[in-house]
């Protein structure tokens, strides 16, 4: 059966900066009664190797686990030095990703630059996701590559939002190591339909953020007019309560159950407080309840 794990959404920006700590953010979680936490590589806390086990255990002390690592590697840099620099800080991920007791890592494509073409943009991916695989297959990680919109400190959207680049990147890697980080908001967020998407990766699929968000104003329509999609969060499409929103999750959780998916779950949410959390999480705790038995 799944298991439930929680992204500090809403306090990404304090944690980042050190504001808050990641200590007071395991003492807020434990009260979600969930199963996990998912990390960011660039919490302020965890900056310093020397922290990894003191974190990991104030995490595991509370019945919880560290199952995922939030990275946001840039592999569309055209100079292959900056990409040597992004497969190093991403390789760097997935031994802290093991230090904390993890078993996925995500990956990014990178940032959709103008100045590279679709097939430059693969191939530059694709070496690069490639040359971390070792080091993942060495320490028993399994990187995950979302179907993204974009990182919060890029000023590019992520290269394979849109679902053909997506799905064709994620059939170039072939490996046991790497597998799909499945966010269905995010496919809304590029004014495509989630379900559609994961048709097409859903043997894929080894672990998925969960998050829900609805048009304030506006339609689908006009998400889409917005270049296809890659301006993404637009101020009318706002996160909301899990189950409240866009997404079908009874037809999300058919599919992945229909394939044996039994990974992780993890919550990305928050964003106007804990309360909205905790309320996803009960909601994702019946429907797992409900689909898996």
């Amino acid at each position: 059966m799944p298991k439930i794990a929680a992204f500090p959404k809403g306090f990404i920006k304090q944690l980042v900066s050190g504001e808050m700590s990641i200590y007071t953010w395991i003492d807020l979680a434990t009260e979600i009664e969930i199963d996990g936490l998912e990390f960011y590589n660039d919490f302020a806390d965890v900056k310093d190797p020397s922290n990894w086990p003191k974190i990991r255990k104030a995490v595991e002390g509370t019945g919880m686990v560290i199952p995922m690592m939030c990275a946001s590697p840039d592999f569309t840099i055209p100079d292959p030095a900056g990409r040597a620099r992004e497969v190093e800080k991403e390789i760097a991920s997935i031994r802290m990703s093991a230090e904390l007791g993890a078993q996925y890592c995500r990956v990014l494509s990178g940032q959709r630059r103008k100045t590279i073409t679709r097939e430059e943009g693969l191939g530059y991916v694709v070496d690069s996701i490639e040359a971390c695989l070792p080091e993942a297959q060495r320490l028993g990680i399994t990187l995950i590559l979302e179907n993204h919109y974009k990182d919060d400190f890029w000023t590019e959207p992520e290269f394979a939002q849109m679902m053909d680049v997506f799905v064709e990147l994620v059939n170039r890697i072939d490996s046991p190591w790497f597998g799909v980080n499945f966010d269905p908001s995010n496919a809304i967020a590029a004014g495509e339909e989630p379900l559609e998407l994961l048709e097409k990766v859903k043997h894929r699929v080894v672990t998925m953020h969960a998050s829900d968000r609805y048009l304030a104003n506006g339609t689908i329509e006009d998400l889409r007019r917005e270049e296809g999609g890659s301006a993404g969060y637009v101020s009318f499409f706002k996160h909301g309560v899990i189950g409240k929103g866009l997404n079908d999750y009874d037809a999300i959780f058919s599919t992945l159950k229909g394939v044996g998916f039994d990974g992780w779950i993890s919550i990305e949410d928050g964003i106007d407080g804990m309360e909205q959390m905790h309320e996803s999480a009960e909601f994702l705790k019946g429907k797992v309840k409900e689909h898996w038995g």
